[in-house]
């Protein structure tokens, strides 16, 4: 075994998880908290919605096409300067949360929007019409019922997410992306690669498989 991945310090592998888990954890909380009610809003500013406005919904919608539309890797570069304003660093996991969230949220906010969008029409009429608010019909009725779909696309944001972390790794966030990248293309070291990439692919697996599982558990409610 060490033979064939002499190159390979396992230690580093190891902190390099650490570093990558902890990426991924920090954006993907902070992705769902802001990209959630970002989500929501766009449904309820939508075409026949109870907040219907086509100036705040087009405005929203520019802003979260533009920031979907956007490569992560220059969205990384041009964030610099706001990540070191907003947690005194570029480098490193704290470096890399912000452009995380800031490529991620309106991904994730968009799901959310189509999964609201699934909601049976006749329920929302019935809740309106028992004389909710805006905000029982939100907790009540949309999320409940858009549960296993915001799910669904909470995993696909962290599968993205995952994606995103190792791309990261160019402009020193550390993790497994930044281990390949500087071992496995800079070095040459075709060992660390292989070692990176098997895990980031376990990563994704498990992620996903977790995901499915939750799907399927609130589908059956």
């Amino acid at each position: 075994m060490n033979g064939w991945f002499s190159n390979v310090d396992w230690s580093e592998i190891t902190q390099a998880c650490v570093d990558t888990l902890a990426m991924l954890a920090g954006s993907l909380a902070l992705t769902l908290l802001l990209g959630l009610p970002l989500g929501v809003v766009l449904f309820l500013t939508g075409p026949g919605q109870i907040w219907a406005s086509r100036t705040a919904n087009g405005a929203l919608a520019v802003l979260v096409n533009l920031l979907r539309s956007m490569p992560f890797i220059i969205l990384l570069i041009l964030m610099i300067p706001v990540t070191v304003a907003l947690v005194g660093t570029s480098l490193g996991v704290l470096g890399a949360i912000p452009p995380l969230v800031v490529g991620a949220a309106p991904f994730f906010a968009r799901l959310v929007e189509t999964a609201l969008r699934e909601v049976d029409r006749n329920t929302i009429e019935a809740v309106q019409a028992m004389g909710a608010t805006t905000r029982d019909l939100v907790l009540r009725a949309l999320l409940p019922e858009a549960l296993p779909g915001i799910i669904a696309g909470a995993t696909v944001t962290a599968v993205a997410l995952v994606s995103f972390t190792a791309m990261a790794g160019v402009v020193g966030a550390g993790g497994l992306g930044d281990l390949a990248i500087r071992f496995g293309y800079q070095r040459f070291q075709t060992d660390v690669m292989l070692v990176t990439v098997a895990l980031l692919l376990v990563l994704v697996q498990l992620v996903q498989a977790g995901g499915d599982r939750l799907v399927r558990h609130f589908s059956r409610r």
